[in-house]
């Protein structure tokens, strides 16, 4: 679930956060740092359940209609489909899902049920679900399609709902096109055999990555002096009041990850801190960042300072 970007992502707010010099104690950052990832998780499940309560809400929809006093026809035997949907009895009978979210703690549509409310009141307005209820039955395709839609078009685009997860926890926002681009993958590549697991996905894709985060804070913050002198080097015409500090602390993790990480290839770092930059610093950060490294890799490469193992790494 969790790609590289998004780790250097939480890194650098990390390190932007933390106040200390490299001689301090940073490990209450670092327990941070690996929370607000695992956090990540919370995200998923909080949104992934929303489809299960999406679904109680329609079925309590319909057995009120049901039970009115001047219930008519129609409502005395409704159209089911919805309810029945393949895709969303599937998400609601995963036991690995059950489980997850009871040792998460995710009861937060108990407790703000509202929001069920608004999204299903949103499907139940849209075109898309008009459609799809103009027949009773459906296959697995066709539940499977209609739930992709409702999620990608109703769903996650939710103005409500982006409150109501930036008021729940300000790092969630930076998770959200993640998480969302998770799920709608999950979805997408569900059968009617999915496995226990197939919607309790991993965080990370391997300890690998779960270490890099830490080794990428850690060498950063622990070589910031060194890093620091790199940067000054080649800024020195440069007033550093003019330098965002975001600018800076991504100048430091990319020094820290060409020096250190002998199998990231130079060209994924540079890309990689350049978009980081476009989407988190001002408009002429990535010129400016690209500049500095473009200098740097350089040097490096004539003074035989880049070690980079494997084919195609420089």
């Amino acid at each position: 679930m969790l790609n590289r970007r998004h780790i250097r992502v939480k890194v650098m707010q990390t390190i932007y956060a933390f106040k200390g010099n490299e001689s301090d104690d940073f490990s209450k950052n670092q327990k941070f740092l690996l929370f607000s990832i695992d956090n990540m998780y919370n995200l998923y499940l909080l949104l992934i359940s929303l489809l299960i309560e999406v679904q109680k809400r329609a079925e309590d929809h319909l057995q009120k209609k049901q039970q009115a006093h001047l219930a008519t026809r129609e409502d005395k035997d409704p159209n089911r489909k919805f309810v029945n949907n393949q895709v969303l009895q599937l998400i609601k009978e995963n036991n690995a899902l059950k489980y997850q979210l009871e040792i998460h703690k995710i009861n937060n549509w108990e407790l703000d049920s509202e929001y069920v409310d608004i999204i299903f009141r949103a499907i139940m307005g849209s075109d898309l679900y008009k459609d799809y209820m103009k027949t009773r039955v459906s296959d697995f395709k066709e539940d499977k399609e209609f739930i992709v839609d409702i999620y990608k078009e109703i769903i996650a685009p939710n103005d409500k709902l982006y409150d109501y997860i930036e008021d729940k926890n300000l790092t969630w926002l930076d998770d959200l096109p993640t998480v969302n681009t998770t799920i709608l993958k999950l979805l997408r590549k569900t059968k009617p055999s999915a496995s226990d697991s197939h919607f309790t996905p991993k965080l990370y894709k391997d300890q690998e990555d779960k270490q890099f985060a830490i080794d990428l804070f850690k060498k950063t913050i622990l070589n910031k002096t060194a890093l620091n002198g790199e940067i000054e080097q080649k800024t020195q015409n440069w007033d550093s009041d003019r330098i965002a500090t975001v600018d800076f602390v991504l100048l430091q993790m990319a020094i820290c990850e060409l020096q250190n990480f002998s199998s990231i290839p130079v060209k994924v770092t540079m890309n990689e801190y350049l978009e980081i930059a476009k989407e988190y610093s001002t408009p002429k950060s990535s010129i400016f960042i690209n500049g500095i490294l473009d200098k740097l890799v350089k040097e490096y490469e004539a003074d035989g300072k880049l070690t980079k193992i494997g084919r195609g790494l420089m």
